[in-house]
């Protein structure tokens, strides 16, 4: 299938913007593709919810100007993405272009599912030096990863809001945040051959403690490390994660929030850099903090059940965009297929519209 057909399938999707000056129209396309799956339409239907999706690894596409199964893709390839906002909330480019998809890579090289089969979800630890260089070999726009700051005030990327190891036969799980920089690269593979790391053990959402155990284990890592070793070219989507069972006063927000600005203010040398969060005041607090890079607003958009009213759906997410001052959404596909409607709602409210996730 065409690229044209893509295109044209997704338009809703495009945020469109006049230009007083050539006196034209511009539209600019953003798809987030979950990594390391790239979701790409296929049998187009009359009606957005029958549209299938064919899932195809990064790792079986040399290229990403044409993709196995007889299904042909053009000009995907894109130039890098920067984009920031102005004081007044307005869009401002810093010498780069839009293109028309924007392609991410998921923690990486993609997430670790420890529980999986198939081994290309255990080939390189998530959330690490290693992984996002790999990604970055791919023509990606940018890589995602997720942000928490430990106890003694250090931005270190990390998912799981808890961390486990197994001492003298007793697994022991400590909270991220709890715990010091120091402590936290203590697990794993370590920097220095001559130490030992803790061992690493991961708990599903079922319940379930698997061993850590991937083929190409690395060291954890902190964000400044990721600004001086991941390669220039790449972008960074950085997830400011925070604990959804937790409630957060704004002091507690702000001493994280400001901890991360400050390594991203002193290391992005330029670098493309973007906010998301699925915390709603952190979001609207990073804003408020700096207007030199924009955010996005998480939301699963009432895929899942969340206590807080301001992830229930899209129209509450336009909502949150709005009175804060936010640049888009990044929304579970299942929701902008579940309300299409929603998108013309983006749409006229300026923002931008990202997409997580693949449908079943």
């Amino acid at each position: 299938m065409k690229i044209r057909k893509v295109v044209w399938q997704w338009h809703m999707l495009i945020k469109t913007k006049y230009d007083t000056q050539s006196s034209k129209f511009t539209s600019r396309i953003f798809l987030y593709f979950p990594y390391p799956f790239l979701e790409f339409l296929q049998k187009p239907k009359i009606k957005i919810k029958e549209m299938a999706l064919k899932a195809v690894h990064v790792s079986d596409v040399p290229n990403l100007d044409q993709v196995p199964g007889n299904v042909t893709l053009n000009y995907l390839h894109s130039p890098r993405v920067c984009e920031g906002v102005n004081e007044d909330g307005d869009e401002t480019k810093s010498g780069y272009k839009f293109p028309k998809f924007v392609v991410m890579g998921h923690r990486g090289s993609g997430m670790n599912m420890l529980q999986s089969s198939d081994q290309r979800m255990k080939s390189m630890k998530e959330n690490t030096i290693l992984s996002f260089n790999a990604a970055a070999r791919h023509p990606l726009d940018f890589i995602e990863f997720d942000v928490q700051v430990t106890r003694d005030g250090c931005p270190v990327i990390f998912h799981d809001n808890f961390i486990f190891t197994k001492d003298e036969g007793e697994i022991i799980e400590k909270r991220v945040t709890d715990i010091t920089l120091a402590e936290f690269l203590s697990y794993g593979p370590q920097n220095d051959p001559e130490n030992v790391g803790k061992p690493m053990l991961r708990k599903t959402k079922d319940g379930r403690i698997f061993e850590w155990k991937v083929e190409k284990d690395t060291p954890l890592c902190t964000l400044q490390e990721a600004f001086e070793k991941v390669d220039q070219s790449v972008g960074f989507n950085v997830e400011l994660k925070f604990d959804d069972q937790l409630v957060y006063t704004e002091e507690e927000l702000t001493h994280a929030l400001e901890a991360i600005l400050k390594v991203v203010f002193e290391h992005a040398q330029g670098r493309p850099i973007m906010f998301s969060s699925f915390q709603p005041d952190a979001a609207l607090l990073i804003r408020k903090l700096q207007s030199t890079y924009p955010v996005f607003f998480l939301t699963n958009g009432g895929a899942q059940t969340c206590t807080d009213v301001r992830r229930s759906s899209l129209d509450e997410a336009i909502k949150v965009c709005l009175a804060g001052g936010l640049q888009g959404i990044v929304s579970d596909v299942r929701a902008i297929f579940k309300n299409p409607g929603a998108i013309k709602k983006i749409k006229e409210a300026r923002l931008c519209l990202v997409s997580y996730g693949e449908l079943k």
